[in-house]
């Protein structure tokens, strides 16, 4: 039901359930607001905005109550709000006055300076001055986790901190204690909070009370230049923000995204930070005498040259990564194609997908905005909590709706929600596909790496597709069978069709010792076998650099323009917010000059002729930051390979979420974070970890 207003002197129509404040914004009134978060419940707490309602005996807070609370006007005209009047206007004036009591006054030394929405709004709404005289109250700071720095003197019980802590990140250790003055934020069990979506709590606080520890006094806001990316530590591909000073990376800040991230990252997206800085290739190296040794561009390139061209095609193989992008993907497709190579492979953890059968068998095809709507989710194989932890969000919310269900096969871990733990092993998928099926409208299967990973994972898979089509998963107008990537390269890779060809080797078949010669794109979570000459181009000094023959120092994701496609198949890009260092150059331009030393030029010489070349061969690339449905015959195709699965249990494929990529690696707080973690635990780490 609709109902009338007049705000200001305008007339307008809203519906029933719209709230006071976004009735006024939807004329262009400027509400000002602490506590109210949209994505966060309602509070009420903070009353900065009040707003003058005709028939009121007092200023009503706005974000509180909704249109259809108003009490009519006896002669059933629009009931009249006023957001700039007198009464408003004073009132504002108090609750800011109040606010600030025992506010310090140390915007000088605060990391929010320049941030701050209680610096701007008091200059926008609050009074010249204050009245208060008397000593102002001091509260000890707190300790809730290894991320967040505390100056609780600052807080405002706005509560912000505590709504997102227990409705977003799932972790209810977080509240207010006490009344009037003796009330105060803490952790319930004076311990700090371990969630991997702690940071975002900073981000909420209108006032500097929680700030980040690993920037504390680093930089002000005014000084970093700010540059829109995408993340590449999961497969989400969550919307980011770079902000540098100079030729260093300062922070990196979420950016709100609706259809992916909303306004939310993950703590190591945040504050791996310090990883782009340590441990870089930035030069070539060159093992001689069995130790490697800097070298010179060109004595590297020759080398590579030389053993590529000394080798046969079919011991010659390719490995790419899990932070590779499309465009040094593609480039080495067409090198190693050129020189008649068939070894190719993107899926380092052996994941049983095939690009032939077509996009529906490994995308997330519901979309992240799909779990909104899901009412039945059963997860295989998987732990979202670890892999996609802005996504696993989403599904909490969802999982906390009445009358969803949410259902487990695989390890039986703690993911933030409640779920039916069906069985750790694939007997429990036979014994789904011998059940009736179940009343949805909108039923989600979502595949995890962990079951597609193994040696039986095609029959897995194809298990799971039947399922899918059996059950109502895949119908016209909702295709929830979705799968879900923990790499930000595999769909990329997959699309490319970075995969063997006719009697290719597969990764593991590769690193074995299958080939001769195998050039390493930044795979650096896989174990390569003595034997072959070994190839690696990257960023970091990880595992793969320490196992290669030839060092090619390559370009970190901040430090180059790459797309990403993500787990539902969204093309998004990458920005350049500063250079490489030293003498590392752009993996895409790298080998270009691999081929020109080889005597084979790649026929492009500039990025824009690269994506020119890619999107005639792979046209979805070219979509950015659009999903395109795929067809559900490839979902058909998968059900008809159904196989033998083993009665093995489903391992994660992620261990320690802070430590897996070569840029966690190298981070000092990501180490800080795992140890944590693992002490939480209760185990106790050797020397050797």
């Amino acid at each position: 039901m609709a109902r009338k207003l007049i705000v200001d002197g305008v007339e307008i129509e809203v519906e029933d359930g719209t709230t006071l404040m976004h009735a006024c914004e939807a004329v262009g009134a400027e509400i000002p607001r602490f506590c109210y978060h949209e994505r966060l419940s309602i509070a009420g707490n903070c009353r900065m905005c009040l707003v003058e309602v005709e028939g009121s005996p007092k200023p009503i807070a706005s974000c509180a109550m909704l249109v259809n609370d108003l009490p009519p006007n006896r002669d059933g005209s629009p009931k009249k709000i006023f957001t700039k009047s007198t009464v408003a206007k004073k009132a504002r004036e108090g609750v800011m006055e109040f606010l600030l009591l025992n506010h310090p006054l140390d915007c000088p030394i605060c990391d929010q300076g320049g941030e701050c929405d209680l610096q701007d709004q008091a200059m926008a709404f609050g009074m010249g001055g204050s009245r208060y005289e008397e000593n102002k109250r001091a509260v000890e700071d707190k300790y809730i986790g290894p991320l967040i720095k505390t100056v609780m003197t600052r807080c405002i019980h706005c509560t912000r901190c505590v709504r997102y802590m227990t409705e977003i990140a799932g972790v209810e250790e977080l509240g207010l204690i006490g009344r009037g003055e003796d009330a105060e934020i803490t952790t319930y069990l004076e311990k700090g909070i371990l969630t991997e979506m702690s940071a975002n709590a900073v981000d909420l606080c209108p006032v500097g009370a929680l700030t980040h520890r690993p920037w504390a006094h680093n930089a002000r806001p005014w000084e970093l230049k700010k540059t829109e990316s995408i993340d590449v530590m999961d497969a989400v591909g969550s919307a980011i923000r770079v902000d540098t000073r100079g030729r260093e990376v300062m922070r990196i800040l979420p950016r709100n995204n609706d259809a992916v991230n909303e306004e939310w990252i993950s703590d190591k997206t945040r504050h791996v930070v310090d990883g782009l800085k340590m441990q870089r290739l930035d030069r070539p190296y060159v093992r001689r005498n069995g130790r490697l040794v800097a070298a010179t561009w060109a004595e590297a390139l020759d080398a590579v040259a030389q053993r590529l061209k000394s080798t046969i095609p079919a011991r010659i193989g390719a490995i790419a990564g899990d932070l590779a992008g499309a465009e040094e993907m593609f480039a080495l497709r067409e090198l190693m194609t050129g020189l008649g190579v068939t070894n190719l492979d993107c899926r380092q953890a052996g994941e049983a997908f095939d690009p032939s059968a077509g996009r529906g068998g490994y995308l997330f095809n519901a979309t992240i905005q799909g779990i909104d709507v899901a009412d039945t989710i059963l997860i295989v194989g998987a732990n979202p909590r670890l892999e996609a932890p802005v996504l696993n969000s989403r599904l909490r919310r969802r999982a906390r709706q009445p009358g969803v269900t949410v259902a487990l096969i695989g390890e039986a871990v703690d993911l933030g929600y409640k779920y039916q733990h069906l069985g750790t092993d694939p007997s429990a998928i036979t014994k789904i596909l011998q059940a009736p099926a179940v009343p949805a409208e909108h039923p989600m299967i979502i595949v995890g790496s962990g079951a597609v990973s193994r040696s039986d994972g095609a029959a897995i898979l194809g298990a799971l597709a039947k399922a899918a089509l059996q059950f109502g998963v895949v119908k016209d107008g909702w295709n929830g069978f979705s799968v879900l990537h923990t790499a930000a390269a595999r769909v990329a890779g997959l699309d490319l069709g970075f995969v063997p060809g006719a009697n290719g080797l597969t990764a593991q078949q590769m690193a074995a010792g299958g080939v001769d010669v195998l050039f390493n794109l930044g795979a650096d979570e896989i174990d390569i076998a003595p034997g072959p000459f070994v190839i690696y181009q990257g960023s970091h000094g990880d595992r793969g650099a320490h196992r290669a023959d030839v060092i090619l120092p390559g370009a970190a994701y901040t430090e180059k323009s790459a797309t990403y496609i993500n787990t539902e198949g969204r093309a998004q890009q990458t920005v350049r917010s500063v250079f490489p260092p030293g003498e590392a150059r752009e993996d895409w331009t790298i080998l270009r000059a691999v081929s020109a030393e080889i005597g084979n030029p790649l026929p492009f010489d500039t990025l824009e002729q690269l994506r020119a070349k890619m999107y005639a061969a792979v046209p979805q690339l070219a979509a950015l930051n659009t999903v395109a449905a795929a067809d559900a015959k490839g979902i058909e195709a998968l059900a008809t390979k159904a196989g033998v699965m083993r009665d093995d249990r489903f391992v994660a494929p992620i261990k320690d979420f802070y430590l897996t990529n070569p840029i966690a690696r190298a981070s000092q707080v990501m180490a800080e974070l795992s140890a944590l973690r693992h002490a939480a635990a209760g185990k106790t780490l050797s020397a050797a970890e």
